[in-house]
């Protein structure tokens, strides 16, 4: 299950960020190439996870925008990107996150009251993103249907869960000096 995602994850070079160990990896970094049989293998099983009975697909630049593009083409669903910047549009909503790496702001558009949402991303470590996100959306009176993250690497997944809010994680890892660990794929333990 997910193997293309597991080899692409054990070959992930790491580099030192202060004193960070930062797995590089297509999906969370783009680089060194983003193959179309990952996307592929990931959107089927996100797929898998939620089925299609949303009206909507919800994700945050850069990273998510690959994630929701191929789920979009693959369940005709529309999709809208938590941007980085602001574009002043009626109804924008703003709001502030902070990740074990960055903080900033986050402006979400597109999104109408009511609406079923899938929440898809790349990477959870601390919960930063998501414990900015998945309130507002709420706030904005959208009904999250699913949420959905490739990578969980720390304990953001936890403090989700702790907040009320079930994400599920494709893969578990763990990544030191010598690579990336897989501790569970799919809920499974490795």
């Amino acid at each position: 299950m997910l193997e293309v995602l597991q080899e692409s994850l054990r070959k992930a070079p790491i580099v030192i960020r202060g004193e960070y160990p930062y797995f590089i990896h297509p999906i969370s970094d783009g680089i060194p190439s983003l193959e179309p049989e990952l996307l592929d293998e990931i959107a089927d099983h996100m797929i898998d996870i939620a089925g299609k009975d949303y009206d909507r697909i919800v994700s945050i630049e850069a990273m998510g925008i690959p994630l929701a593009t191929v789920l979009s083409m693959k369940t005709g669903k529309p999709m809208s990107i938590v941007r980085k910047r602001q574009y002043g549009l009626e109804g924008e909503v703003i709001l502030s996150q902070s990740t074990g790496y960055s903080k900033g702001e986050l402006y979400i558009n597109g999104i109408s009251k009511g609406e079923t949402v899938l929440v898809v991303d790349d990477v959870i470590s601390t919960g930063g993103t998501l414990k900015a996100l998945l309130p507002a959306l709420e706030n904005m009176g959208a009904n999250i249907c699913n949420v959905i993250v490739v990578i969980s690497r720390g304990d953001g997944a936890a403090k989700m869960s702790d907040m009320g809010y079930n994400v599920n994680t494709l893969v578990k890892i763990d990544v030191d000096m010598d690579g990336v660990s897989i501790l569970e794929v799919a809920g499974e333990q490795q």
